[in-house]
C-alpha cells in the first residue's frame, strides 16, 4: 500500500514537471519568435547564432519533457524532406570529388562549404520550430495565440514602419543600420523583406476574419488591424509586396465561397446544391483569370525594378548609369545567369550558400557587382541544390498540402479560419518569391514555417470539441 502510494506521488510529481516544462517550452518558443523580428529580422550571423542556440535549448527542454512523458510522438513524416534537405546540404560542403591530378586537393560539391553547412545548421533550427509547434499546439487556444503572435509581430512592424518614415531624418531609428536611402523600412534593411512579413500576417488576419465571423467587435478589430497591415505594404514601397497581397486578397475570395460550401447543410436541395457547384465555379474561374492576369503584369512591372532595392544589406546604389557599364545587375541578366548555372549542374547544384561565388562564372558582367541572390527562390533552389533539392521541396508541399484539407473543410469556423488565413500567407509568400529573396530572412523563414504549422494543425484540431472564442484571451 505504501509503495503504490509512493509511485502514486512519483508519478504526480513528474506529470507536475512535465507541465511546466510544456508551458515553459510554449511560452520560450512565442517569445523567441517575437525577439527574432526585432534586429533587422535577424540577419547578422550572431543574431541567427543567438536565435539557433535559443531553438536548441528549448528543443532540449522538449526532450527531458518526452522523457518523463514516456512519449515520443514526433510529426517526422512531415518534415522528413527538410531534414533530407539539411543532410544534403552537408554532403555538398564535404570534400568529396578528387582533383584531375594526384597533386590536386579533393573539393566539394559546394561552392562554398563553409556557408553550406550554416545553411544546414539554419534549417536544422527551422525543422526544429516545426516540430516543436507541432507539439506545443495542441489545444485550439494555445494555435489561436500563435496566430495572434505572427499578427502582433506583423503589426508592430507596421506602426514602426510608418512612424519611422514620417519621423526619420537621419541615419539610425532605434536600430543604427537604419538608413535614410529609401531602401529599407521598418526595421528590416530592405523593404521587400518587410512586405513579405506582412503578407503572411495579412492572411492571419483575413483567416480570422473568416474565423470569427460571429464576433463583431473583434470582426471590426481585425478588418482595421488588415486595413492598417495593407496601408504599411503600400507605404514601403514594394512592388512585389503590393502584387502578392492583392494576389492574396483574391486567393481569399476565391476560397471564401467554396470553403462555405463544403459546410453546408445536408437538406438542401439538388437544385440549390447545383446552384451552389455553378456559382463557385464561376467565382473559381474569374479569379483565376484575375490571377493569372495579376502575376503577368507584376512580372512585366517588377522585372524592371533596380535592383540595388532588393540586394540584403546593400550599401551599393545600382544607377542606371552603372548598368550601362556592363554591369548586368537587372533581374533578367541575374534571372539568365543563374539558369544558365542551374543547366551546368542539373543534378546537385552548385551548394546552398554558395550561390554568390558559382554565379561569377555565368554572370557576364564587369565585375563591378556580384549578384548575391538569384532574386527568384525557385531559380535559387534549383542551381544550388538542383533537381534532387527541387524534388525534395515538391515532396515537402504534397505533404502540406495532404494535411490540410481537414482544416478548410472543417465545420469549425475558426479551425476553417486559421486554415484560410494561413494558406493565404503562404500563397502570397509564393507568389512575391518569383521576384524576391525574402524567405533568406530568419524571421521570415520562421514565420513560413508557423503558418504551415497553423494550416497542418488547424485540421488535426478541427476534430476536437469547438472551444469559446474568448478562451484565448
Amino acid at each position: 500500500m505504501a509503495d503504490a502510494l509512493v509511485n502514486t506521488r512519483q508519478s504526480a510529481s513528474r506529470q507536475s514537471a512535465a507541465r511546466f516544462l510544456n508551458r515553459s517550452g510554449y511560452l520560450l518558443l512565442l517569445l523567441t519568435i517575437a525577439l527574432t523580428a526585432i534586429p533587422y529580422g535577424t540577419v547578422h550571423r550572431w543574431w541567427i547564432a543567438a536565435f539557433e542556440c535559443a531553438i536548441f535549448l528549448i528543443a532540449t527542454l522538449a526532450v527531458v519533457e518526452f522523457t518523463i512523458n514516456k512519449n515520443w510522438d514526433f510529426h517526422l513524416s512531415l518534415v522528413a524532406p527538410l531534414l533530407l534537405l539539411a543532410l544534403f546540404a552537408i554532403i555538398q560542403s564535404l570534400p568529396l570529388i578528387s582533383g584531375p591530378g594526384p597533386l590536386y586537393p579533393r573539393t566539394s560539391i559546394s561552392a562554398d562549404p563553409y556557408s553550406t553547412r550554416l545553411f544546414a545548421i539554419q534549417l536544422m533550427a527551422l525543422v526544429f520550430v516545426v516540430l516543436l509547434l507541432l507539439h506545443y499546439t495542441s489545444t485550439k487556444v494555445r494555435l489561436r495565440r500563435l496566430i495572434y503572435v505572427i499578427i502582433g509581430i506583423g503589426l508592430a512592424s507596421a506602426v514602426f514602419g510608418i512612424i519611422r518614415h514620417h519621423l526619420q531624418t537621419s541615419p539610425g531609428f532605434v536600430l543604427p543600420a537604419l538608413g535614410t536611402d529609401g531602401r529599407s523600412f521598418g526595421q528590416f534593411i530592405n523593404r521587400n523583406h518587410f512586405a513579405v512579413l506582412l503578407e503572411m500576417s495579412l492572411g492571419l488576419t483575413l483567416g480570422s476574419i473568416v474565423g470569427e465571423i460571429g464576433w463583431r467587435r473583434r470582426v471590426f478589430v481585425l478588418l482595421a488591424i488588415g486595413a492598417f497591415l495593407w496601408i504599411a505594404i503600400i507605404y514601403s514601397n514594394s512592388r512585389g509586396g503590393i502584387v502578392a497581397a492583392l494576389c492574396q486578397l483574391l486567393f481569399v475570395g476565391a476560397f471564401l465561397g467554396p470553403v462555405r460550401g463544403l459546410t453546408s447543410d445536408d437538406d438542401d436541395s439538388r437544385w440549390r446544391r447545383s446552384e451552389k457547384l455553378a456559382g463557385g465555379l464561376l467565382m473559381r474561374a474569374f479569379v483565376i483569370i484575375c490571377l493569372i492576369g495579376m502575376l503577368i503584369y507584376g512580372v512585366s512591372w517588377i522585372a524592371g525594378e533596380d535592383v540595388a532595392s532588393n540586394l540584403q544589406l546593400a550599401v551599393t546604389d545600382f544607377s542606371q548609369q552603372q548598368m550601362g557599364n556592363n554591369v548586368n545587375s537587372s533581374r533578367r541578366e541575374i534571372w539568365s545567369a543563374s539558369w544558365q548555372m542551374f543547366k551546368a549542374h542539373p543534378i546537385t547544384g552548385t551548394g546552398f550558400g554558395g550561390y554568390w561565388i558559382g554565379i561569377t562564372r555565368y554572370h557576364h558582367a564587369s565585375g563591378q557587382i556580384t549578384p548575391q541572390q538569384a532574386h527568384n527562390d525557385y531559380l535559387e533552389l534549383m542551381a544550388s541544390g538542383g533537381l534532387f533539392a527541387c524534388a525534395l521541396g515538391v515532396w515537402f508541399v504534397i505533404n502540406v498540402v495532404k494535411r490540410v484539407g481537414r482544416g478548410l473543410g472543417s465545420s469549425d469556423t475558426n479551425s476553417r479560419g486559421a486554415s484560410l488565413g494561413a494558406l493565404a500567407g503562404i500563397f502570397a509568400v509564393a507568389i512575391h518569391s518569383f521576384f524576391d529573396f525574402g524567405l533568406h530572412i530568419t524571421i521570415n523563414a520562421v514565420a513560413f514555417f508557423v503558418l504551415v504549422v497553423i494550416a497542418v494543425q488547424a485540421g488535426r484540431l478541427a476534430r476536437g470539441p469547438a472551444e469559446h472564442p474568448a478562451s484565448a484571451f
